[in-house]
């Protein structure tokens, strides 16, 4: 049974994430092409070669959507705007239908009670901006300054809170050292460039939004909790390693203007010129720390001996269909660990926490109890932090919907609501029923 609102402090916000790449329909509204347009297009890159064109179709369905959220109970709705929906070339003259949909979509969540809790960048960059070098490209912060400044000085009056881009780490390490998001780069060079470049981004649309006299602003970093595969030294190194390249590289450049040591050893000679000047801009003071938190993992060395080279393991935990293992207790670490350490005297919202499954829709409901007993779980450590001393004042369920899964595709179900993606249909699952009867008022 999931908790329920009476046993969360009084004002602790619920909501549900999604992205808009992920759900919109990407190719209709004047919206330009993004690299994950191209990334797709691309043999190999992604489960069947799919792509975002229509994906959930919210861009026509969104007042269905935000019944269907609104009827559920919950406080608010974490979304993203699409940077080429809004400038179709990334840089200058802006999207007129962009521009409106933003408009519409954030008045009618405040019609439903929502409070809405925009992130500028979810990873789909403008195709023009990455043949400029995209995140490699150290005048990327001022693009996104100047995007911020067009998308927020239309919505930022009406929005509840806003952090300028979703998981960091996504945007750089894993699509530009990993190569397994857009634009696909495996080079070092270029992921040491996206690393700091990405946060300068971020400080620099905080400075903008702060400009135009918006409050209440944050950041989204993501997490692992990550734990030595073994009692070796070599393990407990590699793990070390792993957290710093993964956690605390953002966090403590967002929180407190630093770069790790050990990270810095392998990615300073790297790093673009006079990096360490643009410290004071990308540790912007911000409201409340984002934290998106999923799963462990057991680290090993990887076999070349190289800095980045990890084996990435699992344990025996129960698994989602990501292949990832649940383990609540990570997400306790990471709240009391960023709150200790980093985030300090601001807040902290979990902006991201949920699972994916084989869920099927029969005689027109989906069980999904696997779903229940998972929120019941990460819900339960969320209030176990609170009443140990951490501020957190919120929690968002990923995802609203069914959605496009990046390079999985459309497979991964994520959502409270199924979604037939040939038909589109919307199907509650239990976990919406459950979740609407624990968040009654």
């Amino acid at each position: 049974m999931l908790p329920i609102r009476a046993e969360f402090p009084k004002g602790f916000v619920f909501g549900a994430s999604t992205s808009s790449y992920q759900i919109e329909g990407h190719a209709q509204g004047g919206a330009g092409r993004t690299h994950w347009d191209d990334f797709a297009a691309t043999p190999g890159n992604v489960v069947r070669a799919e792509n975002g064109s229509r994906a959930c179709d919210h861009y026509n369905r969104y007042e269905e959507d935000f019944d269907l959220l609104a009827k559920m109970g919950v406080d608010a709705y974490r979304f993203s705007t699409s940077w080429a929906r809004v400038l179709p070339e990334g840089r200058g003259k802006p999207n007129p239908e962009g521009l409106d949909f933003y408009d519409r979509l954030v008045d009618a969540m405040l019609e439903r009670g929502l409070k809405p809790f925009p992130t500028l960048y979810h990873w789909e960059l403008p195709s023009p901006l990455a043949d400029l070098g995209g995140w490699r490209n150290r005048d990327i912060a001022e693009w996104f300054g100047d995007f911020t400044k067009v998308i927020m000085g239309r919505i930022g009056d009406r929005v509840h809170a806003a952090a300028p881009i979703n998981e960091p780490w996504c945007v750089a390490w894993l699509s530009h050292f990993m190569g397994l998001h857009a634009p696909g780069i495996r080079d070092i060079r270029a992921a040491a460039r996206a690393m700091h470049h990405v946060l300068l981004a971020h400080g620099r649309s905080i400075e903008v939004m702060r400009g135009l006299g918006m409050k209440n602003l944050g950041a989204v970093t993501n997490h692992e909790w990550p734990l030595p595969a073994d009692g070796t030294e070599e393990a407990a190194k590699a793990a070390h390693l792993y957290d710093g390249i993964y956690n605390r590289w953002f966090l403590s450049g967002i929180y407190s203007g630093t770069y790790p040591a050990d990270v810095l050893e392998g990615l300073e000679p790297h790093m673009p010129t006079n990096w360490q000047d643009d410290m004071k801009a990308i540790s912007a003071p911000v409201d409340w720390a984002g934290i998106n938190y999923y799963t462990r993992k057991l680290i090993s060395p990887g076999e070349s001996g190289l800095f980045g080279d990890f084996k990435e393991g699992v344990g025996d935990l129960p698994q989602t269909t990501m292949g990832w293992e649940i383990y609540p207790e990570g997400l306790y670490q990471m709240i009391k660990r960023v709150g200790d350490a980093y985030a300090r005297n601001i807040p902290i919202y979990v902006t991201e926490n949920g699972m994916s499954a084989a869920d099927v829709v029969r005689n027109g409901a989906v069980n999904d109890q696997h779903r229940i007993d998972y929120l019941q779980q990460h819900l339960g450590v969320v209030k176990r932090a609170i009443a140990d001393g951490t501020d957190v004042r919120g929690y968002f369920i990923w995802s609203l919907l069914d959605n496009y899964e990046w390079a999985l595709g459309y497979e991964k179900r994520f959502g409270l609501i199924h979604v037939d993606f040939d038909t589109l249909e919307r199907t509650p699952k239990a976990s919406y029923d459950a979740l609407k009867k624990a968040l009654a008022k």
